[in-house]
């Protein structure tokens, strides 16, 4: 299973695998989720291997089936992500999981024919891979463990292509669908919306077919419910993401630090807490700012460390014990909005901004926690 949805800013967190190379320049990650499955397919694939090689050897091509099965997955997201560079756009990294891999692509492609071109890349290679397979078998002489081999890789490839272009989001074939009512439409937000619908139809009839198939399954049909339940819950959760996302991108452009700013005093470094709070409480205002000796803001009081502070000790402790230092991404103007105001919230996360007007006058404070519910709906 393969999905090459873009992934925004994951710069903070650390990578959920090991580092594996740097092809095109693309860091390739294996999450430890992937040796669960190689051992998994060993075990499967191993009893039809020991048909035409003896034990041990048996488990090693099993070993190298998962790692060559695995490896055309890899092809089908490098296909993904050397279209999007070409195109300009950023790719982070490809992971290698459970269920696949994922390409992490920064940002959207900026017309619905880049889409398109962009999600069919993996799997026409997926598609040339079982080709070339299919070619292999019927032009050259092999043994019978390369045959077979050969046989289910071929077959793997074929599958991989067929089921990643099902017509809905996470998969190639969803970003394909969003691609063409984009097109249609003109539209990106409603053809995000209709193909992550699609995707939740994809789901429910892959958990039927699950079902279905379970029927006629023999000793495997618990086997067969549970991954169809599986695959199934990845499609689901997988489109219901992308209808959400696009719905809070139609949010972004109303967002407006103005509108979403709480009103602030200035208080000196040396003010106790509780002298603070009362003169905030006085004045209507949401936040605290501490100013130094020339009256230049030098820090914002932390509201998560006031609620904290008990009020015993509130007399006894200075607001500017509790607040953090105003690095220069944190201060950011009145006016920002939009893009521009998500991305500067990106650049250098904290709980609160100080905004300020163009001549330098202070307008307020921007708590991050305003902005999130601004998204809450979506």
């Amino acid at each position: 299973m393969a999905d090459s949805a873009p992934r925004g800013d994951e710069s903070g967190p650390a990578r959920p695998g090991i580092l594996m190379g740097r092809p095109f320049g693309i860091p390739i990650y294996v999450s430890p989720t992937w040796f669960i499955v190689a051992i998994v397919i060993t075990v499967m694939f191993e009893p039809q291997v020991s048909q035409h090689v003896s034990r041990p050897l048996s488990y090693i091509v099993a070993l190298a089936y998962a790692v060559l099965l695995y490896a055309s997955v890899l092809v089908h997201e490098i296909g993904h992500s050397v279209v999007a560079r070409l195109f300009g756009l950023p790719v982070r990294a490809i992971t290698l999981h459970i269920l696949g891999g994922v390409s992490e692509i920064e940002t959207e492609p900026q017309t619905p024919g880049r889409e398109f071109l962009v999600a069919a890349a993996g799997p026409l290679l997926s598609l040339l891979l079982g080709v070339a397979g299919y070619v292999t078998l019927v032009l050259v002489p092999l043994p019978g463990v390369a045959v077979l081999l050969i046989q289910a890789l071929t077959l793997a490839n074929l599958i991989v292509a067929v089921f990643n272009l099902l017509p809905g989001l996470p998969l190639d074939g969803g970003r394909l669908v969003r691609a063409a009512v984009w097109k249609v439409t003109g539209r990106q937000r409603t053809a995000t919306v209709a193909a992550g619908w699609s995707g939740r139809v994809v789901a429910v009839i892959v958990l039927i077919l699950g079902a279905a198939l379970s029927v006629t399954g023999g000793g495997n049909r618990w086997l067969t419910v549970i991954w169809a339940a599986f695959v199934a819950s990845f499609i689901w959760i997988g489109a219901g993401e992308a209808i959400r996302v696009a719905r809070i991108r139609d949010r972004i452009p109303l967002l407006s630090a103005r509108a979403l700013a709480r009103r602030a005093i200035q208080v000196p470094q040396s003010t106790p807490l509780a002298e603070a709070v009362r003169r905030a409480q006085e004045a209507g205002a949401g936040a605290i700012v501490v100013v130094g000796h020339d009256d230049d803001p030098v820090g914002i009081v932390s509201e998560t460390a006031v609620i904290a502070t008990p009020e015993h000790r509130r007399p006894w402790v200075d607001a500017f014990s509790l607040t953090r230092a105003l690095d220069p991404d944190m201060i950011l103007p009145a006016d920002i909005s939009g893009e521009d105001l998500v991305a500067a919230i990106g650049r250098a996360p904290a709980s609160e901004y100080l905004l300020v007007e163009r001549t330098g006058e202070m307008y307020g404070v921007l708590a991050a926690e305003d902005v999130s519910k601004s998204f809450a709906w979506a």
